[in-house]
């Protein structure tokens, strides 16, 4: 197993296997040096879930939704490469 590993668990009943695959791109286009491995794993009963080395960074049930992607970058950023610039990303959300 080639670390850091992120997990997306996602629902097959709710066909969310192109929001998980979506995010796993975009998570690996931003991440390709730093990210060892990412897998997607099928779920049911509504899981959306992303762990990273096995800590849990994203509970759709817990936060009442899904992440928005500049978030959930900043939360993979800050544990695998803290202190890296974001670019736009890191702006995204921020009032000047």
């Amino acid at each position: 197993m080639r670390t850091p590993r992120l997990e997306i668990e996602y629902c097959t009943q709710c066909r969310w296997l192109l929001r998980a695959a979506w995010t796993a791109q975009e998570l690996l286009t931003t991440f390709q040096k730093e990210l060892g491995e990412v897998a997607l794993m099928p779920g049911t009963g509504g899981v959306f879930e992303i762990h990273l080395d096995g800590e849990l960074l994203w509970s759709r049930k817990e936060q009442g939704g899904f992440p928005e992607l500049p978030e959930l970058k900043r939360l993979v950023r800050d544990r695998i490469a803290p202190g890296r610039s974001l670019g736009h990303t890191d702006n995204a959300g921020t009032s000047a």
